[in-house]
């Protein structure tokens, strides 16, 4: 097991070039977590740590309790875009429960942070983001209509949402065992974002620079986890967001090598090995393209290795682990 050092994933999020390759993953799965993480004990949380650490990552991943309350959703492989929603009116907005992030438990920071192993820190995360948590709360199809019948609303949920994780960010600031921030918010399909380019810089870009914002004020990076295509406003998302690093890359909207070679010296770069090309491919396949993705990023630094999403159950634990091996040696 390689030794954690979290000044090692700070060196790419700050776009510069780390001593050592570094490895970055949003999420495992409870099958990873418990194959490498069961000496922790009972404790859920120290579990997926330990997994983490001895994986040979720098960091784990946490949230506090933290959530906007929605209603029953069926969850299966994938989840319906309208099922769960609670606000569908001015009636129903102001009947919400609006949760607030002071009345949330975060200890899991200390109680975490107190036992990591040595070089090891947290990047924590929110319980979503701001269009993820406003397209649950109103339904996908439902939010489509509003944004034409009644875009006074739409700005106002949007505004309930967002201040209330800029709370959450701001509630991580005074944790130690805190070292960088992802702000998770899946914003596209395969072909475009999921509201126009200007609804986005409307609604959504807004309460993201105020997240950033209180991300940095804590003298931590900014990571932006977001799925779909997003070409058109990746630079928006460097230069007027402020992002340190994106995460989350698929090869049929566009592939981490692309996107190394026309973001990756003004952003980092994190993940990319598409999650479809690791369950299909050969070991020995995946271990060529992450050696070339090493390779390629080699010079500049500002990559870390990763899938391009999370590793989801149905993803071989051999093709993970020959994807990360060309860093740490691990072996099935």
């Amino acid at each position: 097991m390689r030794k954690a050092d979290f000044e090692n994933i700070l060196t790419v999020l700050a776009k510069d070039k780390p001593k050592r390759p570094s490895l970055f993953e949003f999420f495992l799965n409870g099958r990873l977590h418990k194959r490498f993480g069961a000496s922790a004990g009972d404790d859920s949380d120290l579990i997926v740590a330990k997994a983490f650490e001895s994986l040979g990552y720098d960091y784990v991943t946490m949230r506090g309790s933290f959530i906007f309350p929605i209603g029953e959703q069926h969850r299966a492989s994938s989840v319906s875009l309208n099922e769960g929603s609670l606000i569908h009116d001015r009636d129903s907005f102001r009947n919400y429960p609006w949760p607030e992030p002071r009345d949330e438990d975060y200890t899991v920071f200390e109680r975490v942070g107190a036992k990591l192993g040595e070089g090891m820190k947290i990047i924590a995360y929110g319980p979503g983001g701001v269009l993820e948590n406003v397209t649950q709360l109103c339904g996908y199809d439902n939010l489509c209509f509003m944004l034409a019948d009644d875009p006074q609303l739409v700005q106002d949920v949007f505004d309930a949402v967002g201040s209330r994780l800029v709370k959450h960010y701001r509630m991580l600031s005074p944790f130690k065992s805190v070292g960088a921030m992802v702000s998770n918010d899946d914003w596209g399909f395969k072909t475009q974002t999921m509201l126009s380019p200007d609804d986005m810089r409307k609604y959504v870009f807004p309460w993201h620079k105020k997240i950033v914002e209180a991300i940095h004020e804590s003298q931590r990076p900014a990571i932006l986890h977001s799925c779909g295509r997003l070409d058109e406003l990746m630079d928006e998302i460097i230069d007027d967001l402020k992002y340190d690093a994106k995460h989350s890359y698929e090869d049929a909207i566009t592939p981490v090598e692309s996107a190394y070679g026309r973001w990756g010296r003004r952003i980092a770069i994190l993940g990319g090995i598409d999650v479809d090309f690791l369950c299909r491919s050969s070991e020995d396949e995946i271990r060529s393209r992450c050696e070339k993705m090493l390779d390629a990023s080699s010079r500049y630094g500002a990559y870390a290795l990763g899938s391009g999403n999370s590793i989801p159950d149905y993803v071989p634990d051999e093709k993970y682990l020959a994807m990360i091996s060309v860093v740490t040696n691990t072996i099935a």
